[in-house]
């Protein structure tokens, strides 16, 4: 029990690391004032170029992967799904920062693959095809999210497992509201634009 409430507290405190903050640094912006506004990879990737996206990208998607690969050998699979919803919890909601942080879309994705990796393969495919046909990243976000625990149900994993995706899948739907309000305003700007979508 306690060294399931420190790994949650470690991911939490991992989670709020300031990845797209830092990069903004060093190209001399502020991603929060900058741009979309949104501290994430998407908003870094239009500020300062693909490489500066990518870095953050991969670097965020680590803030999910290495606490629950931690906890999943320390522990077990149940205190991986909760370090994976407190790492995504510090991301999207950081009290260092006002709870205000980025959408979530990477450090989920991160835990998720280490958590369940042919699951998180078949999102990221679910990803790709969506953005392929529809060209709104925050679409292919929103079917990551929404997948997961679809696709873990059909292949018959646990409830509480269900339940536990299905929490991470809640925080990213409720962190891309105003992405889900453009696209059904018809405003939502395509992958190649300057719109912000799911960092």
């Amino acid at each position: 029990m306690i060294l399931g409430v420190i790994l949650v507290v470690v991911a939490y405190v991992v989670g709020m690391f300031p990845t797209a903050q830092l990069a903004g640094r060093r190209l001399g912006v502020d991603p929060t004032e900058a741009g979309s506004g949104n501290p994430g990879a998407s908003n870094i990737y239009r500020l300062g170029g693909r490489k500066a996206g990518l870095i953050v990208f991969a670097v965020d998607a680590l803030k999910g992967a290495i606490p629950a690969g931690v906890a999943l050998i320390v522990a077990g699979r149940p205190e991986a799904h909760a370090v994976w919803i407190a790492a995504v919890a510090g991301h999207v909601w950081p009290i260092t920062r006002g709870l205000r942080g980025g959408k979530g879309v990477a450090t989920a994705g991160g835990a998720g693959l280490v958590i369940s990796p042919l699951v998180g393969l078949a999102c990221l495919g679910v990803f790709l095809i969506t953005v392929k046909l529809l060209r709104f990243a925050s679409l292919g976000s929103l079917g990551i999210a929404i997948s997961y625990p679809i696709i873990a149900a059909v292949a018959g994993f646990p409830g509480w497992e269900i339940a536990a995706s299905s929490a991470v899948a809640a925080i990213l739907v409720i962190r891309h509201q105003s992405n889900i309000r453009r696209v059904l305003k018809g405003a939502e700007l395509s992958v190649s634009s300057t719109d912000d979508t799911a960092a």
